[in-house]
């Protein structure tokens, strides 16, 4: 089996090839190192080739010979969306288009794409898979955008698709000087250099976080199992839903840290509320949480500290630099 995963440099695609690799499979691969890093990945056991998903002759090239292919690149910033719109829609609309065309071309058994939460936007929680979707950013719109276009190429062509909705994933290989995301790493890297972190509006935002070994435990299933196609599935915990108020006080007695977090201005199209049933990952994939918050901030923790903290990487263009722009992007305050 020759697993193809796209973002293989980046947090999740690198331990989904450790994951394959550790299974004898063979592993190949692309990432544009924007968010990635070779470093993620032992380009001695991996096929690893440099080049954007939006490339589409590229694209087509790297994946030949694949019998499967995961889609977990992408620029996955709700946030940013709002204030650089063409760069995110550009990589998760146009990029996943040549991803399943470039699967679809050299006939590949099946594309699994990884979605998002952001789907859901502002509806009730605990989001289902079947309930109506209503993204709020750029980002969740572009997100749902594929989706709906994968379905009607798998139609048009026959290949076989899955649809996974990680959410908040954390763990080791995260990359943990992006300003734009991963709140937990955010938090880490600042406490570990006795700076205070920010928290966006009161910092009662509720979201659930999914360890990396369940995610891959789940995508595993999606990719291989033969009984399980055409299908959307939340891929996560429901168990533990916390304020970002709480994640701030868990991580500080983790740490040391003493300090108060810097409040400021909410960012426009937050939701508030975030968090996925795993009803149907239990009964179709037999999901479990079998790392909790608690152990999967130790690891986090200790990969940040063993790693070094970091200054942080604006390294994505602010289209829309107005008075609703963050000034923690702007001014770069991180």
């Amino acid at each position: 089996m020759h697993i193809f995963i796209t973002g293989i440099a980046g947090f999740l695609g690198s331990n989904l090839a450790d994951y394959y690799l550790a299974k004898g499979f063979k592993v190949s691969g692309c990432d544009n190192l924007i968010g990635g890093s070779v470093d993620n990945i032992d380009q001695a056991k991996i096929n690893f080739y440099k080049g954007d998903c939006e490339n589409l002759e590229f694209m087509v090239k790297a994946m030949k010979g694949a019998d499967v292919v995961c889609h977990a690149a992408a620029y996955a910033h709700e946030g940013l969306s709002s204030f650089s719109p063409t760069l995110i829609c550009n990589n998760n609309v146009t990029g996943s288009t040549s991803v399943f065309t470039a699967a679809i071309i050299n006939k590949l058994k099946r594309i699994v794409y990884c979605s998002s939460m952001a789907r859901y936007g502002n509806t009730p929680t605990p989001y289902l898979e079947t309930q109506a979707l209503n993204p709020v950013d750029p980002y969740g719109v572009a997100k749902v955008a594929a989706e709906n276009i994968l379905k009607i190429l798998a139609r048009t062509h026959g290949i076989e698709y899955n649809i996974a909705v990680p959410h908040n994933i954390i763990g080791p290989k995260q990359k943990y000087d992006d300003p734009y995301r991963n709140v937990a790493s955010i938090m880490i890297n600042l406490m570990l250099q006795n700076k205070r972190p920010t928290i966006y509006g009161d910092g009662e935002q509720k979201r659930t976080f999914s360890d990396i070994e369940d995610c891959i435990y789940c995508l595993d299933k999606l990719l291989l199992d033969p009984n399980i196609k055409s299908e959307i599935i939340n891929i996560g915990p429901d168990e533990e839903f916390i304020s970002i108020n709480a994640l701030y006080e868990i991580l500080s007695n983790k740490i040391g840290f003493n300090q108060k977090p810097i409040y400021t201005e909410d960012r426009p199209n937050e939701v508030k509320h975030a968090t996925c049933s795993a009803d149907k990952a239990r009964k179709m994939l037999n999901y479990k949480t079998t790392v909790s918050l608690d152990k999967s901030l130790d690891k986090l923790i200790y990969f940040i500290k063993i790693k070094g903290p970091k200054n942080f990487e604006y390294n994505y263009n602010i289209e829309i630099n107005n008075e609703k722009t963050p000034k923690t992007w702007t001014e770069k305050l991180f």
